[in-house]
């Protein structure tokens, strides 16, 4: 790795810690320390009384070195130290020209930070089986998995422009003219095969899961089918693949799987959860010891 690919991954390493602590900066978690001579213990600089911790340099010296082709710890140190230092003056700065109000992205990126500060200590949380077994039970709709779908197309493939060589006129022109006549009755065979273009990859004569179906129709075309009742026929689609019209032939039931089928999946959305309740409980409290004032008409946005 040349030394401009190492000095470029060290920046990396170093920003990753930037935006949280603008964050907190900015909401006065790391205000001024004391001005004392002797540093305190696990501090390793003080810039304009913000304390620099020593455990973030070690870290960040250790993530140069194993970068470096050649490790100089010396070199290495030097790097981190001053880029933290920079690092701060920088945030500082910030914060004096109200970035952290004026500036939407950085506002966002803050919020962002904030967030996942707040759920950070929920994504590897374990729910024990009473827990688990509560919360399946409680959104058993949620995790239902659609009926499995039995559907076929008519295919138009859309011409470069003004090569259309088709006797009976562009895709489009084709798509609205084969879903009039299914739609009067004709069999949906001879209309495909007067009208329609020939499919790479046709949609198997079967019912298939709605993710399996995706792969045949891709996704516009699919949800148009899944809102059909059976028997109907969608308005022409537009797809990257070309024009479709598409009869969803039959459906099947919906299935509500056992606990045991998808229990990583209900853990995942468990954490999730316990994720909204602790960002919903946080703001709670900074809401209630914060001073908010309303604009006269706007109440009503505000209940």
């Amino acid at each position: 790795m040349s030394e401009a690919q190492t000095s470029s991954r060290a920046s990396r390493w170093l920003g990753l810690g930037a935006l949280v602590g603008l964050a907190l900066a900015a909401i006065g978690l790391l205000g001024n320390q004391p001005d004392t001579a002797v540093l305190p213990d696990g501090t390793i600089a003080r810039v304009n009384g913000t304390m620099l911790r020593s455990d973030d340099f070690e870290r960040l010296v250790a993530a140069v070195l194993e970068d470096m082709r050649t490790p100089d710890e010396a070199k290495a140190r030097k790097r981190v130290l001053d880029r933290m230092i920079d690092e701060e003056l920088l945030i500082q700065r910030a914060l004096e020209l109200g970035l952290a109000h004026l500036d939407r992205k950085v506002r966002a990126d803050l919020t962002s930070a904030m967030i996942n500060s707040v759920v950070e200590d929920t994504r590897e949380v374990e729910p024990n089986e009473e827990e688990l077994e509560e919360f399946y039970a409680e959104n058993r709709d949620y995790f239902v998995r659609p009926g499995r779908l039995h559907a076929r197309q008519v295919f138009f493939r859309v011409a470069a422009r003004g090569r259309n060589t088709h006797p009976l006129g562009t895709a489009i022109e084709r798509a609205t003219t084969a879903h009039e006549r299914l739609l009067a009755g004709d069999a949906f065979d001879t209309v495909k095969e007067e009208l329609g273009d020939y499919e790479v990859s046709p949609i198997p004569a079967v019912m298939l899961p709605a993710n399996k179906l995706r792969e045949y129709t891709g996704p516009t075309l699919l949800r148009a089918i899944a809102e059909l009742q059976v028997g109907g026929f969608t308005a022409p689609v537009r797809s990257g693949m070309g024009m479709h019209v598409a009869q969803l032939v039959a459906r099947g039931d919906s299935v509500i799987p056992e606990l045991e089928e998808i229990r990583d999946q209900v853990i995942v959305d468990w954490r999730r959860r316990q994720g909204d309740q602790a960002l919903h409980d946080y703001l709670l409290e900074l809401r209630g010891y914060a001073e908010i004032e309303i604009a006269e008409g706007y109440e009503d946005a505000a209940s």
